[in-house]
């Protein structure tokens, strides 16, 4: 999956010292200029093909930025009862979708107070929960298991691999479902990519016709869910837009998308300094003040080696001339390494490096780990100033672990 990140954004020909220089590392830089650029886009998706898009907070939850982003995007979905409500709370006005594995008996009623849409992911929550939903004038949707894989050897990320838990087979929707749950049901909901391109989207398609295209004339609309990387310079935007007029023409449904990455693609940075170097055989070590494990762990779970300013990925670049470096963290954990690269000059201490592709999965699910501070986050503003959003400290660290 690492193939498909976004490539590095160009800082203007500019070095990193004089652009982010004057900025606390680690922090985080959230660029307004990249995430409107990105907005304009998918504006444009949905103003040719009628189908409304909507921001996958899992992936990009910065609320100070759903200001920006509100007027180009149709509303936001939500994997719970914090994420609806923060949808719900900050982009005001616009839909709230909720998906989860399994809702819980505490939580189900507060969840109606926000969310518009809710989909279950299996006719028995359908059978718990529906009635309740639609009662509240929610509109009421099922997560299917089209039983198509377009991963390649990434089985962690694939919705319909063998075993799979999420969403519902076509043998299982036959075998538990009844004319009255059915008739709870307002539309269809797959989720089947992760980072992929609108080829993937047709195949996926293709199947969820053959195995539930008679279901879904029947339905008022159909979610194509997220993993769709419609922003990235290579996507084929004309083949998304025949998937979402194939959808309406044949089922006369009405088409969401929910892509998380899409939204902030490319839109931002995280700075960090060179603390100490070491060697240990072959290997030079350049220790970070900012760390994978804590504030990159998408680095480690994808796993994948984010752009970095100046440099070039090792094993992407086995050839390359330089100075070769393996930069890691600060932390205990032996694995927290960002990756190998290689430089045009040696590194020094307090270096300035600047990782690109660092607004999706980072600041919504970076941790504390060994009580590394959270980075602050910045906005970057079309003008080059910058607004700090955040005050973290020693008390974040303390407050997830009592009073």
């Amino acid at each position: 999956m690492a193939e498909n990140r976004a490539p590095f954004l160009p800082l203007r020909g500019q070095s990193p010292e004089v652009l982010f220089g004057s900025l606390p590392t680690p922090c985080y830089v959230i660029d307004e200029a990249a995430l409107q650029k990105n907005a304009a886009i998918l504006k444009r998706v949905q103003d040719e093909t009628g189908c409304k898009i909507l921001l996958a907070q899992k992936a990009f939850s910065n609320y100070d930025f759903y200001p920006l982003l509100a007027g180009s995007l149709s509303g936001t979905e939500a994997s719970g009862l914090f994420e609806a409500r923060l949808g719900s709370e900050k982009m005001p006005g616009k839909e709230v979708h909720v998906f989860c594995g399994a809702y819980r008996d505490d939580e189900f009623g507060e969840l109606l107070r926000y969310a518009d849409h809710i989909v279950f992911n299996s006719v028995r929550q359908l059978e718990k929960f529906g009635a309740m939903a639609k009662a509240a004038g929610k509109s009421v949707g099922l997560r299917i298991n089209p039983e198509c894989s377009t991963q390649e050897g990434h089985a962690i990320y694939d919705p319909c691999a063998p075993g799979s838990r999420l969403g519902v087979t076509r043998a299982q929707f036959d075998a538990a479902m009844t004319p009255a749950l059915l008739d709870l049901l307002d539309g269809l909901h797959f989720h089947t990519l992760c980072e992929q391109n609108a080829d993937d989207l047709k195949t996926t398609l293709d199947a969820v016709a053959l195995r539930f295209g008679d279901v879904l004339r029947g339905m008022k609309w159909l979610n194509f869910g997220g993993g769709h990387h419609i922003t990235r310079e290579d996507y084929d935007i004309p083949l998304l837009e025949s998937c979402v007029r194939f959808a309406r023409e044949t089922w006369g449904v009405t088409v969401y998308l929910e892509p998380g990455e899409a939204v902030a693609l490319n839109a931002g940075f995280l700075c960090a300094r060179v603390l100490d170097i070491t060697k240990n055989g072959d290997v030079t070590n350049a220790i970070l003040d900012a760390s994978a494990a804590c504030h990159m762990p998408d680095v480690l779970e994808m796993p994948y080696t984010p752009p970095l300013y100046g440099a070039l990925p090792a094993a992407e670049h086995p050839d390359a001339k330089g100075h070769p470096y393996r930069l890691g963290g600060p932390t205990c954990l032996s694995g927290d390494v960002i990756g190998d690269y290689v430089f045009a000059a040696p590194l020094k201490e307090n270096d300035l490096l600047v990782f690109g592709d660092m607004a999706i999965y980072t600041t919504c699910k970076n941790n504390t780990f060994n009580g590394m501070p959270l980075p602050q986050i910045f906005a970057r503003h079309p003008d080059g100033t910058f607004t700090r959003l955040t005050n973290f400290g020693y008390e974040d660290f303390r407050y997830r672990l009592g009073t």
